[in-house]
């Protein structure tokens, strides 16, 4: 049982700061560094591709809409050949950053919108798809098990890594329920802690409605931005490891 812990990381904006980016790179194994397009500026991409050379944690450039007011997660209609290039310029932009400072990005997360729209959208998951076997197609590119951008990067040799949220809930379809819906983020400590052993361990997670839906993740995410994020991702750790799962970045 070997499981990756990512988080989103390096969101804050000038001098607006979002969570503890340092204390989480102390636990995570895998940070997804936030573009410039719905968080992040150069700076906080410099600062936070340094610590995470540092301390050994894998990069990955999250990729996004353009929309800082709504912090990505506003859905939105791109021209599939202008949100390639989109992704192409944030990828090349953190991957620049991330060289200088002795690392590399060596994977790609959609974030908030843009992540779920291209589990089901082929077109926008053909743009993301493009944009990153344009620039490396040995880039992994993590998603949602069952998501259609898996056959559309398998159809243009470009990798894909299934994942899973320990903090959000479920529908029975095995999506994520949307943000706006009560209950959609999950605060409880425990709670989180132990749906993250058993995606680890069983493969799966309890939906919404109390139905099983299987996971079999290779990662395992946990958002930087939520409340009391660092103790939620510290007992996350401790109860993987206690469990017997070895964590160890997949890229």
């Amino acid at each position: 049982m070997v499981i990756d812990l990512n988080a989103d990381l390096g969101e804050g904006f000038g001098i607006w700061r979002l969570g503890d980016d340092l204390a989480l790179l102390d636990i995570v194994t895998s940070a997804n560094v936030a573009c410039g397009f719905h968080a992040g500026d150069p700076v906080t991409i410099r600062r936070t591709c340094a610590a995470a050379v540092d301390r050994g944690v894998s990069i990955g450039a999250q990729v996004s809409y353009r929309d800082i007011a709504h912090f990505g997660r506003r859905e939105m209609d791109v021209e599939q050949e202008e949100l390639c290039a989109e992704v192409l310029y944030q990828l090349a932009a953190v991957d620049g950053i991330a060289r200088a400072m002795g690392g590399r990005v060596s994977y790609v997360k959609p974030h908030g919108a843009l992540y779920n729209r291209i589990c089901r959208d082929r077109d926008q998951a053909s743009a993301v798809i493009e944009a990153v076997a344009d620039y490396d197609p040995s880039l992994p590119v993590l998603t949602l098990p069952g998501s259609v951008v898996h056959e559309v990067a398998a159809a243009a040799g470009v990798p894909t890594i299934t994942e899973a949220f320990a903090d959000r809930a479920y529908t029975p379809q095995g999506t994520l329920v949307p943000r706006r819906e009560p209950g959609a983020v999950v605060h409880d400590p425990e709670e989180v802690s132990a749906r993250a052993v058993r995606m680890a361990v069983d493969k799966s997670v309890v939906a919404a409605d109390g139905s099983v839906v299987p996971v079999s993740p290779r990662s395992i995410c946990l958002h930087g931005d939520t409340p009391d994020a660092v103790r939620l991702a510290r007992g996350v750790r401790d109860d993987l490891l206690a469990a017997g799962v070895v964590l160890q970045a997949f890229a």
